[in-house]
């Protein structure tokens, strides 16, 4: 089973890649940033095999990027608790 399997274990990977960033002195800006690049590429490159993921890439491909970015921004808040 990959990360994206499941949604709690790719909640939990993120998290931990999150936690691995802040521990190495990456900024919360930062983090943000590279999430919402990371978003786009998902979205232009990746077909979601689950059903949360497909929720995520169907709300970034008609959200703006003022909104793509405060979606990447909670979910860098969700998975940084």
């Amino acid at each position: 089973m990959s990360v994206v399997d499941n949604f709690d274990e790719w909640k939990s990977y993120l998290s931990k890649r999150i936690q691995q960033a802040e521990s190495m002195g990456v900024s919360q800006q930062d983090i943000q940033q590279a999430a919402s690049r990371i978003g786009d590429f998902l979205a232009e490159n990746v077909e979601p095999d689950i059903r949360e993921n497909q929720l995520l890439k169907e709300l970034w491909l008609n959200s703006s990027e003022d909104e793509q970015q405060a979606i990447a921004n909670a979910l860098v808040k969700m998975l940084d608790r």
